[in-house]
């Protein structure tokens, strides 16, 4: 058998033979994109199409989430206070592709990452005094922030990594580009 009569016999996906000219490489590359759009168009379910089906091979928790700032109507501190945005981790607040969030560290350590459904992905970096067992407090950036967008709410949250008791900006790098780099799950509306 001669190298071209092995060139036509490939099929999509194998390694191209030397011979083959880079139009018959890009030709065969387009063809598979089509064949993946068709399948998508005839509503052929896909693993990947279904966003909140990745998440179920987390465990989840119900929670009351409630929101908190910076300021001094959540923590009592003035913006020129040396403690100011600072959470008890040490780290600034922050409402990002990861937030910082509170909670009980007996529930949740410090470092625990969570999906919070409506909210994002959250990195357990400080406490609250009001914040015991299964509450969490979740952070933005302003009052109005927490009353017009999240209020008080029960519900379902997924675990993602069950935190050591420790957190730092390295940390919160790590999972911002997981998130980024769609490692970890992201919901579509989100």
């Amino acid at each position: 058998m001669t190298q071209s009569s092995e060139a036509d016999q490939q099929k999509p996906g194998q390694s191209v033979n030397s011979h083959q000219s880079e139009l018959e490489n890009k030709a065969d590359i387009y063809i598979q994109h089509e064949e993946v759009k068709d399948a998508e168009h005839a509503n052929i379910e896909l693993a990947s199409t279904k966003s909140e089906d990745a998440f179920k091979r987390y465990p989840t928790q119900v929670v009351v989430a409630t929101g908190y700032t910076a300021g001094y109507e959540s923590t009592g501190k003035t913006e020129g206070h040396p403690q100011y945005g600072i959470t008890f981790s040490g780290l600034k607040v922050q409402r990002d592709e990861i937030s910082t969030i509170a909670a009980d560290l007996s529930t949740f350590p410090l470092g625990t990452v969570l999906y919070i459904p409506e909210y994002g992905y959250g990195i357990v970096t400080d406490i609250g005094g009001a914040i015991k067992g299964n509450k969490i407090d979740l952070y933005y950036d302003t009052v109005d922030e927490v009353f017009n967008e999240w209020g008080k709410r029960e519900l379902e949250v997924y675990v993602i990594e069950q935190g050591d008791g420790t957190v730092n900006q390295e940390d919160l790098e790590v999972w911002k580009k997981k998130i980024e780099d769609r490692v970890v799950p992201v919901m579509s509306n989100e």
